[in-house]
């Protein structure tokens, strides 16, 4: 690059964090340049100084200086070696990338957004990491799930020996996630703990879990815990919700089997006949994986962070929820 360019933001790329522009148009500008170029005011957006998180929206224009590295490279860089197969794919995955180093990727997985293929399914994470495989052939992989429209925090590794320490943190319960609900009434306990039996069915409409006893076949011991942060009266609460163990749609039974459904819930939301769907909120799954403490691979521990979707930042600023009364701690 000869000198200095100005490009302006694409439409597509609205809400982007601008480290992850950087990283879409010059995959071979390491970390630490990056870094040394916003602190000395060099790269700017409409004019102003700006930080790696800040998030670029279409028509913004970034002024670009001297970066001794060609658009679209990607054969250097702290997370060298990504080859662009398929542009949206890869675009899209930056957008929704929390954290990132050379061990683990950590998304902010979008509801309706498929973790995994299945019947009727397009697309989904798992094929769109294919986007991020490595020179040496090395595709991201997955290291555990969330349902189809549930949002929030999705750990990813980007090797193989990554893969093996994560899941084993999974299967140990070496790892700690919280989840944010809105849940139909208010619970009678501010907290509690649910203890049940699950088991797997199948329906017309996929599969589904249902309560069932210690001993039916099949059957998996489930454990969840919950704590209510705020309330809507008595008509709607906000959740926080934990799972001990990682049993199919668990989070969403249990709020069913208390007697307070997740709202938005297509599967398990059977309300009677005299409720009414709060005007102003959508008729979405609400139920966003929050937060997730698991141990990094290279040491210490990762406490990841997911801001909620919009369908549920619409209704959390309907109901008057303010997001510090969690009192979450990084």
């Amino acid at each position: 690059m000869a000198g200095i360019e100005h490009r302006q933001v694409d439409g597509d790329e609205a809400g982007m964090r601008l480290d992850r522009w950087f990283k879409v148009h010059f995959p071979g500008l390491g970390f630490g340049p990056l870094q040394k170029l916003l602190r000395s005011g060099q790269i700017r957006v409409d004019g102003a100084r700006a930080k790696s998180d800040t998030r670029v929206q279409p028509g913004q224009t970034i002024r670009i200086p001297p970066l001794g590295v060609d658009p679209k490279d990607s054969k250097s860089g702290p997370i060298a070696g990504r080859e662009l197969r398929n542009s949206s794919d890869a675009e899209l995955l930056s957008r929704m990338v929390l954290h990132e180093d050379a061990k683990v990727i950590v998304l902010n997985k979008p509801a309706g957004l498929a973790v995994q293929g299945g019947s009727g399914v397009s697309r989904h994470i798992d094929k769109m990491l294919e986007a991020w495989t490595s020179q040496k052939g090395e595709k991201p992989r997955l290291v555990h799930r969330l349902d189809r429209d549930t949002s929030g925090v999705l750990v990813i590794a980007r090797t193989r020996g990554a893969a093996q320490q994560l899941t084993a943190a999974f299967r140990e319960r070496d790892t700690k996630k919280s989840y944010w609900a809105l849940v139909k009434g208010v619970p009678r306990k501010r907290e509690d703990r649910i203890s049940t039996w699950l088991v797997k069915e199948q329906t017309p409409d996929g599969d589904r879990m249902r309560i069932a006893k210690h001993g039916d076949e099949g059957a998996d011991h489930a454990i969840s815990y919950y704590r209510i942060i705020e309330q809507a009266g008595q008509n709607l609460a906000w959740l926080e919700m934990e799972p001990y163990t990682g049993r199919t749609h668990q989070l969403r039974v249990h709020a069913a089997h208390i007697g307070h459904p997740i709202i938005g819930d297509p599967k398990y939301f059977e309300a009677d006949i005299n409720w009414a769907f709060p005007g102003g909120i959508q008729n979405r799954l609400h139920l966003h994986a929050r937060h997730i403490d698991i141990p990094h691979p290279n040491g210490g521990r990762l406490r990841i962070t997911a801001p909620l979707p919009p369908h549920m930042v619409q209704s959390w600023n309907l109901l008057g929820f303010d997001e510090n009364a969690a009192g979450e701690e990084d």
